[in-house]
């Protein structure tokens, strides 16, 4: 049942903060861990838990801290080297795969990650100041040889018409904006826009069918679908002096890229940041409508997911029925290598399990892994499995523990289905994850080692900025582009939010599916505040155990911490030590660390039980 819209909090003192214009979610909802959604229940307020035992910082918890001032250095250091003053990158302006719009902000999408975890203000005032200038650089060029782009890159901020692979990666960093400034207004504007053109509520994108709930084309976008044959320049613009001669011929047989991909299952992002952000119930209804077509299709097709649905509705219909054809499918035209099948189908039943908490939606996941599974082969002590499909059955068998061109995410899936459940079925596939290892009573040492590999990865992308002697920042088919982002998330999720990585290229962007998040009721803003540590000890079904540290020694700290990333779980109890369990009922807490305290609380969880939203715990 949703709530009248709250008023805006009169003050926010947060030094990048725009005027609040946002409006409450929906009131919290309880739902069962795997069924759809029940009455709203109200929220209790958030209690106050006091932590004053001293505890000398660990050091996993001062390289916490020392990354995150890192982080914030890193995008200095980035900045400086790549952008103008008005926020334009210093390259050229490309369309297509090999180096267009999505690559040029792809190496900063982890930017708002840095801010959010609870690095330094700089980091999100720099990742906006670079995110609207290339907004504006991309929305000025033209491509004249491309039909979708002769009168921009980006028309209405949006890619007018391409492929999710794509423009999902380009859009990594605006949804992870959204957790650290929910109530930009301008945030809200652009993502009702944006999920607008495949609502149906804009004219002129008519991506979607509402009647068949499917998306038209694998190329779509602010311009609507492309329901022609695209050439080579279609998919990787005009030809580049000195660029690899493969980007003309990779594409020569990609031409059929009529009805649905599992890519565009992409979009939902879209829609599920405008129900976050704004509470509008359209976006929770589209987003499921739009998922639950696709869950149907895969169970009719025995669990595999399809590479194609025709403009009929019909599975493979663009194909001659066959349910693995499709470009960027189980055996794409294009060089025959790139399943994508894998990327969208996260995203989007991620999405529909936060929304409803029904856990059939990880298990549509689950199914297509295991029909992989159900065909391995052993070869030279090894385990394969494949990872193409075509007219003669399943093919092109690789090592489990490697990696594949086609479905390459696969491992990244298989984690995501795991946490998401917490089913130990599916543990037997992580066996060589040491994340997953450590949460369940590895090497105590852990923690801090995969915050050290994580600062020396920050070092080497520093080293490979510092000797860029390019002139034009990220010239064409130049790896140093991608890997020149001295800025490092992945252990910080892992490790403070209980959260795998959402990624941005490859898998995802997915939500984050976190057991916690921090905030810092002081500032008023997302992350740790100043000084505090965190670690995600253990993750159970019923519980999370979770350690809090104030590494400052003279000066007291607080710290709210919500359940999920969302706030889509519930705590039901917190216990500190061997003390007593303390009831809470609510979807976040606050915690006061006296001034070098710490303290290991185990944390009741009620999983799901809330509708997901960005706004901040003191505004709802």
């Amino acid at each position: 049942m949703p709530r009248a819209p709250a008023h805006p909090s009169p003050l926010r003192p947060a030094p990048f903060r725009l005027a609040s214009l946002r409006l409450s979610l929906a009131t919290t909802l309880a739902l069962a861990l795997s069924s759809p959604v029940v009455p709203a229940l109200a929220q209790n307020a958030a209690p106050t838990i006091a932590v004053d035992r001293p505890m000398a910082p660990p050091d996993w918890a001062l390289a916490e801290r020392r990354l995150m001032d890192l982080n914030a250095q890193g995008v200095a250091m980035f900045v400086a080297r790549y952008v103008d003053g008005r926020g334009y990158l210093k390259g050229p302006e490309h369309w297509g795969i090999t180096d267009g719009p999505d690559d040029s902000v792809e190496p900063i999408r982890n930017w708002p990650l840095a801010h959010a975890l609870g690095g330094p203000e700089s980091i999100i005032r720099s990742w906006q100041f670079v995110w609207e200038g290339h907004v504006n650089q991309y929305s000025r060029a033209r491509v004249p040889e491309v039909e979708s782009a002769k009168d921009g890159i980006y028309q209405r901020e949006f890619m007018p018409s391409f492929d999710w692979e794509h423009i999902g990666e380009g859009l990594s960093g605006f949804y992870f904006y959204g957790l650290s400034q929910p109530d930009d207004p301008a945030y809200a504007t652009r993502l009702r826009r944006f999920a607008g053109f495949y609502l149906g509520e804009d004219p002129a994108a008519p991506n979607y069918d509402p009647k068949l709930k499917i998306i038209r084309s694998l190329f779509n976008g602010s311009k609507g679908p492309n329901l022609g044959a695209p050439t080579p320049t279609d998919w990787d613009g005009p030809p580049v002096p000195g660029g690899n001669p493969a980007r003309r011929t990779r594409f020569l047989k990609a031409t059929n890229i009529k009805g649905d991909h599992p890519l565009n299952l992409g979009s939902t992002n879209l829609a599920m940041n405008a129900y976050m952000v704004t509470g509008d119930t359209k976006y929770r209804d589209w987003l499921l409508g739009y998922v639950d077509a696709w869950k149907d299709r895969i169970a009719r097709n025995g669990g595999n997911i399809p590479s194609n649905i025709g403009l009929d509705g019909s599975i493979g219909g663009e194909w001659g029925g066959k349910w693995y054809g499709g470009v960027f499918g189980w055996n794409s035209p294009d060089e025959g290598i790139r399943n994508y099948v894998l990327r969208g189908p996260p995203e989007a039943f991620g999405n529909a399990l936060l929304l409803t908490g029904d856990q059939g939606y990880t298990q549509v996941l689950r199914r297509q892994i295991d029909n992989l599974y159900a065909q391995k082969r052993q070869e030279g002590g090894k385990t394969l499995i494949p990872v193409y499909h075509g007219d003669k059955g399943w093919y092109g068998y690789y090592d489990v523990d490697g990696r594949s061109p086609g479905l390459g995410n696969r491992r990244d899936v298989e984690e995501d289905i795991y946490l998401w459940s917490l089913n130990p079925a599916d543990l037997d596939r992580l066996s060589k994850n040491p994340w997953i290892g450590w949460l369940r009573g590895g090497d105590p040492s852990y923690p801090f080692r995969a915050l050290q590999a994580d600062i020396e990865g920050l070092r080497k992308a520093a080293e490979i900025l510092r000797h860029d002697d390019s002139s034009m920042g990220y010239p064409p088919d130049d790896t140093r582009w991608a890997n020149s982002n001295p800025v490092a998330t992945t252990a910080l999720i892992n490790l403070t939010m209980g959260s795998p990585d959402p990624g941005g290229s490859g898998h995802g962007p997915l939500a984050l599916h976190a057991q916690v998040r921090h905030f810092d009721p002081v500032a008023h803003r997302a992350g740790l505040p100043p000084d505090v540590a965190a670690l995600v000890e253990k993750i159970r079904l019923e519980s999370v155990v979770l350690t809090l540290v104030n590494t400052n020694a003279l000066e007291p700290r607080t710290v709210t911490v919500q359940m999920g990333a969302y706030g889509e779980h519930q705590a039901t109890s917190v216990q500190i030590g061997t003390a007593a369990p303390r009831k809470v009922d609510a979807a976040a807490f606050t915690v006061k660390l006296a001034p070098g305290a710490g303290e290991t609380l185990t944390i009741g969880i009620r999983r799901y039980a809330n509708q997901p939203t960005l706004t901040f715990p003191w505004d709802r």
